[in-house]
């Protein structure tokens, strides 16, 4: 049996297993990923839809999503792909060369770059890897939006080679990061790792009675204040999606937790309504 070093799981497999995540198999001892090269969905999308908001604003972007996730929300919103492996799945198969190449080809229609999204894109860092180089080398932008629940030691390369990133900051406690299926503090390293080399703009769904309390969205915006007070936060309104039952998030709530948060950081962004 051996371990899964990516993320905070540590899955131990034995050889052709698959992890938690659905999309990393043990094979001679080494977690290799199922879905390099393989893409769910694909799409021109403003870049704004990431969402970033300070980040070559009014442009496209070519974003593709593969399948698996190494978290479980329960109102994940891309469940159908996000919580699906290999064969359960509907696929297509890029090499790093051809997905750059459409890249490439799309630039006239304002696109600069290539988005890994929809999914988990950083259980593939391997392919983004690989994009990340030919993409420098033509001059357009790698972006990433993630969950950040992954182990600095084995993804810290690839993070320096991300233009951006959108980080999914789940809320600002540990009980809420394991309900999740995520490790708090793995989070908030990796957050603190991809400001060093990247433009990062953060995401916090707010779940109504989960992590939306005046307490918990102020110490939240007041710990990225002092990474940086200019890193934007998008405070995103829950809707129900999968698992989920309770209502939808109070509109009148949202944006009074959004002025709790400009506080403490300049760009407070409410999205979702």
């Amino acid at each position: 049996m051996s371990e899964c070093k990516l993320c905070p799981r540590h899955c131990q497999l034995n050889e052709g297993d698959t992890g938690f995540c659905k999309a990393r198999i043990m094979l001679s001892e080494e977690s290799k990923p199922l879905g390099y090269g393989k893409a769910t969905a694909i799409a021109l999308d403003p870049i704004e839809k990431k969402p970033l908001a300070l980040f070559h604003s009014g442009k496209q972007i070519l974003s593709m999503g593969s399948f698996g996730c190494n978290m479980n929300c329960y109102f994940c919103q891309n469940h159908g792909i996000a919580r699906v492996g290999l064969n359960d799945s509907r696929w297509q198969e890029f090499s790093p060369e051809a997905l750059c190449k459409m890249a490439v080809e799309l630039i006239p229609k304002g696109n600069i770059g290539i988005a890994f999204t929809y999914n988990e894109p950083m259980l593939n860092p391997e392919f983004i890897s690989d994009c990340a180089d030919i993409l420098q080398e033509k001059g357009l932008k790698t972006v990433v939006v993630t969950n950040g629940n992954f182990c600095l030691d084995e993804v810290k390369n690839v993070i320096k080679k991300v233009d951006a990133f959108n980080i999914d900051l789940k809320g600002f406690n540990e009980d809420w990061y394991k309900k999740l299926g995520g490790d708090f503090n793995t989070v908030k390293s990796f957050i603190q790792a991809a400001c060093e080399t990247s433009h990062v703009e953060i995401t916090t769904l707010v779940v109504p009675e989960q992590n939306d309390s005046p307490e918990e969205i102020d110490a939240l915006s007041r710990w990225i204040a002092g990474i940086r007070q200019d890193i934007p936060l998008h405070l995103s309104r829950y809707f129900p999606r999968y698992k989920a039952v309770e209502s939808p998030t109070d509109r009148q709530a949202l944006f009074s937790l959004a002025d709790i948060a400009r506080q403490n950081l300049k760009y407070v962004m409410v999205g979702n309504v």
